[in-house]
């Protein structure tokens, strides 16, 4: 089939374009058609967009894009259209997807998704695939509750466009594309999409709800598992999170993510319940943040309690250190920065003994202050974290993010890009048994015949 021909299936519909002939107001019909295009055009583009929704693209598949498609089988009381749709070729077998997009502040309407989801079942679509600039962790934990609790089995999976932006970003800065041609159309889409033309835009501001919450906890009140107030600041807090790890996405030129527990991948009523729980308890929203190569997850708390954001790594202590001081000063020569505020080393203890924590200042000049109360005990891990108080802009919506996205970046880049992780070394050949003959059967029965237990090793 010609990317210029309809499927015999639809009605109504006009091939994805890179240059659509539409009215300067129709912001969401022209960008989808222009992302749609560079995803048919761009082999790696479009190879990476699919594989996130569990779509493998080989060197003979093809992309067909169509956008304000009508289908021949569509019920009257659908009377709206799909923005788009998706056709993967892969010999005889297809798989298709409507594209429902929203820019700028337009948010994702429920039922429109769910007459989407009843007009793929009436057409044998498989899916049906989203795109705003609202957040999800994963394009299979869509950030609408009542799109992803709906009991319809027709899957909805859902793109950011800082999500689409940043995939592009990261083929052209990264030469992930072979093609030269294909390059700068790629790197085009990437100069449309900054646009402020295109609607395109990251996660700004909170909503209203997180000034109450703070005011509550300011007060000392109780927060209510099951309020609307706390479950809107915790959607919230998930979109940033997503919007932090694309930022540091392009700030780095690798994919980061977000790290999850294993029981709330998949499982997004299981991670909110737990999260609520948090919040309530320790006043804390939190995330993990994983960069590749790096030596550990990044750890982002925000601390109602406090008005701070503290932003950290764990990394275990060497084992072939022996004492408090050595193991220390292993870690202090990984921090190469100037003095900065606010940063910490929590030393973990064995046992039942409670963590310590020093400013990085105060154990440079004296990294005795370490082992003081604890001489018998040496750390099996430090935590390095950069904590910084942000006062009143803590509750205000934009400032918040603003601070959030000032200083995860900052410790990432001046101290957690610096940080390695201990690695044991590979064990060497014992000197009595050097050669093979030392532990031929023959060479070991002589050792055993000689052998004679160290009896004070024992004690």
């Amino acid at each position: 089939m010609s990317a210029e021909q309809l499927p015999e299936y639809l009605k109504q519909g006009e091939p994805a374009r890179l240059f659509p002939v539409l009215s300067t107001t129709s912001k969401e019909g022209r960008t989808t058609s222009i992302v749609l295009s560079c995803l048919c055009k761009v082999d790696e583009f479009g190879a990476q967009l699919l594989a996130s929704v569990g779509q493998r693209v080989g060197k003979r598949a093809t992309i067909d894009a169509f956008t304000e498609v009508v289908f021949q089988n569509q019920s009257s009381e659908i009377g709206d259209r799909p923005d788009g749709l998706m056709v993967l070729n892969v010999g005889k077998r297809q798989w298709r997807a409507l594209v429902e997009a929203k820019v700028g502040n337009n948010d994702l309407d429920p039922d429109q998704i769910e007459r989407y989801r009843k007009l793929a079942k009436d057409n044998d679509i498989d899916c049906v695939i989203s795109i705003s600039n609202q957040f999800a962790t994963s394009p299979d934990s869509h950030p609408v509750e009542l799109i992803r609790k709906s009991r319809s089995k027709v899957p909805v999976f859902h793109w950011s466009w800082m999500h689409v932006l940043t995939t592009a970003d990261l083929l052209v800065s990264g030469g992930g594309i072979a093609d030269v041609d294909q390059l700068l159309l790629l790197n085009e889409l990437r100069r449309f999409l900054t646009h402020d033309s295109a609607g395109v835009k990251g996660f700004e501001r909170m909503p209203k709800e997180w000034g109450e919450l703070n005011k509550l906890v300011a007060s000392g009140g109780a927060i209510p598992m099951k309020s609307p107030v706390v479950q809107t600041v915790l959607e919230a807090w998930h979109q940033e999170t997503r919007d932090l790890s694309l930022i540091l996405s392009r700030m780095t030129g690798m994919g980061v993510s977000e790290k999850l527990p294993r029981k709330h991948m998949g499982n997004p009523a299981q991670r909110q319940k737990d999260e609520l729980a948090e919040l309530r308890d320790g006043h804390c929203l939190k995330c993990a943040l994983a960069i590749p190569d790096a030596a550990a997850p990044v750890e982002v708390t925000a601390d109602l309690m406090r008005r701070s954001i503290d932003i950290g790594m764990y990394l275990r202590a060497p084992d072939d250190k022996k004492s408090t001081k050595a193991r220390l000063n292993w870690l202090l020569r990984q921090i190469k920065t100037a003095e900065v505020d606010g940063l910490h080393i929590r030393l973990l203890w064995p046992g039942a003994s409670e963590p310590t924590q020093h400013l990085v200042s105060e154990l440079r000049q004296n990294p005795d202050l370490a082992s003081e109360t604890k001489e018998h005990l040496v750390p099996h891990g430090f935590f390095v974290f950069l904590s910084e108080n942000v006062g009143g802009k803590f509750t205000q919506q934009m400032n918040f993010i603003v601070e959030l996205e000032r200083i995860v970046p900052q410790f990432y880049g001046e101290i957690g890009a610096n940080l390695a992780a201990w690695i044991r070394k590979a064990p060497q050949i014992r000197s009595e048994r050097a050669s093979g003959q030392d532990v031929s059967p023959i060479g070991l029965a002589e050792e055993a015949d000689s052998f004679e237990p160290n009896v004070a090793s024992i004690d």
